[in-house]
């Protein structure tokens, strides 16, 4: 059933309350838009009448937002970028172009991951353009917000208000270290053999899903684990170790030798599986993102890849 027109936000109006909550001023918000301070005023006025309640306390001097207005600013970015996509989309549509699908991913998400992970979207759209872009983990969000990439990957299963997410894929784990570790002839290895191990993380704990999940790992296991933060970031997990030999890393590369035979990689006697996760913007629709989750039904391909795929469609995990 349709909405009634007076249900129904200004997009514009949308967008100038969003600046303006976010300046300093609201002389600084109509500086920003080419507006008037009174325009501006006026605007956010009819976005109030819109929506039945105020959306600032102006019994303050600076801009304060009621509870009412938190509520609007907290879903109106996701909204505002949703539309931003759909508007770019139907115009390219009209045009008959192919806009390239980017993809998002940390760089705890290999390369040779992220194109098994969109194998699915490529065999289903063999004419689609994918670009794939690492990113610091930090950035994934705001670069969805900005519409600079269609859907972010990242190993986790946090969850990230006003965005969609799903797990989606695992990947098993496994240990690196270095030629002449004690570790490195193990056929494998399980957690207590890493009592004595430092481990190399890329964030500290409590500030990175994967860092707290490698420590639940390791308490799992009976012990606490002694973490170093690698300060070199974006290069591939397994070269950690040059650094820092007495430790290991965890990496999703499969058994064997790397880097010349100067890395060794060994696997668990009962390995982890770490989730890779989705996220992208709520309000759009995209049948390579769609393809991209839902995954490979082919059990044999996902067990060869290191991969388990989701339980089919995605699912909204605390968007």
């Amino acid at each position: 059933m349709p909405l009634p027109e007076t249900e129904l936000l200004d997009t514009r109006r949308l967008h100038q309350f969003v600046v303006a909550v976010e300046s300093d001023t609201l002389s600084a918000a109509a500086a920003r838009l080419f507006l008037t301070q009174q325009a501006l005023s006026a605007s956010i006025r009819q976005l109030e009448r819109d929506v039945g309640v105020p959306l600032f306390d102006r019994r303050r001097r600076k801009l304060h937002l009621t509870d009412a207005g938190n509520a609007l600013f907290s879903g109106a970015k996701s909204l505002l970028a949703g539309n931003h996509a759909l508007l770019t989309q139907v115009r390219e549509t009209a045009k008959g172009e192919s806009k390239p699908f980017v993809v998002g991913h940390s760089p705890a998400i290999s390369g040779d991951e992220v194109y098994r992970l969109i194998t699915p979207a490529i065999d289903l759209m063999p004419h689609q353009p994918i670009t794939a872009r690492q990113v610091f983990p930090g950035q994934l969000r705001d670069l969805l917000f900005a519409n600079e990439i269609d859907v972010a990957l990242r190993r986790g299963v946090e969850s990230s208000a006003n965005l969609v997410s799903a797990v989606f894929a695992y990947h098993e784990l496994r240990i690196a270290v270095v030629a002449d570790h004690p570790l490195a002839h193990r056929n494998s290895v399980s957690v207590p053999d890493l009592i004595d191990t430092p481990i190399v993380v890329w964030a500290p704990e409590q500030r990175s899903f994967y860092t707290d999940f490698l420590v639940s790992f390791c308490r799992r296991g009976g012990f606490e684990p002694t973490l170093i933060v690698n300060p070199v970031q974006g290069t591939p997990p397994a070269t950690a170790v040059a650094r820092f030999p007495e430790a290991c890393a965890f990496v999703t590369d499969p058994p064997g030798d790397l880097h010349g035979g100067s890395v060794r990689v060994v696997s668990f006697d009962d390995p982890p599986l770490a989730p890779v996760q989705a996220l992208w913007l709520p309000y759009t629709h995209s049948p390579v993102r769609d393809a991209i989750v839902r995954g490979r039904p082919d059990s044999d391909w996902a067990r060869g890849s290191g991969t388990r795929p989701g339980a089919g469609p995605a699912s909204r995990a605390r968007p």
